[in-house]
């Protein structure tokens, strides 16, 4: 991440925190499952297959689901070439306006979490570096990682600033989770049109950025 423009900077906490405002609210509706952790969900689908409960269904809908979004997200921005962030941004956006159209017409149930799932595999898809993901932007174990061997580095003559980035990253998920926990006892998943709003505001600025280089093989 530390080889990222300010720019860049700031797209990948401004997801981070769409990401952890969408996860609180599946979190919630959901009460107690994910739809964009696939390692927690994994986890509760092979406890449900084990004790035999119904959460191993939701727990597998839920994975198959992100799994589909990134394909989904993989696909367009192989077509999109220079201009991967803005297709699969606009992606993103379309999913969540589409979820938030839904609870409009009375679809708010349980249901309505695949879609989330969906446009979190998709937005993984956004920060890439040789066709992998090099900013995972939905879950921050990784990023957690960084951050303690950025903190040993700087404590043992490397970069002094070198772990921010990570520390910045994780505070715009947990940022984001609050501000989701806290709207969806009003609003329940009607704040879906704030995420789709803040989509659409991170898809400008992708914009604003301009497309990648021909010769760039990151961003």
């Amino acid at each position: 991440m530390r080889r990222y423009d300010f720019p860049r900077h700031v797209m990948a906490m401004g997801l981070a925190a769409l990401a952890g405002f969408i996860d609180a609210l599946g979190f919630l509706k959901l009460g107690g499952l994910f739809v964009s952790f696939m390692s927690g969900n994994s986890t509760r689908l092979a406890v449900g297959l084990a004790s035999g409960t119904s959460v191993a269904l939701t727990a597998a809908g839920l994975i198959g689901a992100f799994v589909g979004g990134v394909l989904a997200g993989a696909l367009l921005a192989r077509a999109a070439g220079q201009w991967r962030k803005q297709a699969v941004l606009g992606l993103v956006t379309l999913l969540l306006g589409v979820g938030g159209m839904l609870t409009v017409m009375g679809h708010a149930g349980n249901g309505l979490t695949l879609l989330m799932a969906a446009a979190m595999g998709a937005v993984n898809n956004v920060f890439q570096r040789n066709g992998e993901v090099s900013i995972g932007v939905t879950y921050m174990t990784g990023a957690l990682v960084k951050l303690g061997q950025a903190l040993a580095a700087a404590l043992t003559g490397g970069p002094r600033l070198g772990w921010l980035p990570y520390l910045l990253l994780w505070l715009g998920l947990m940022t984001g989770a609050v501000a989701g926990a806290a709207l969806f006892p009003v609003m329940d998943l009607r704040a879906l049109w704030i995420a789709c709003a803040f989509s659409a505001l991170l898809l400008a600025w992708s914009v604003r950025m301009g497309p990648l280089p021909m010769a760039s093989r990151l961003a």
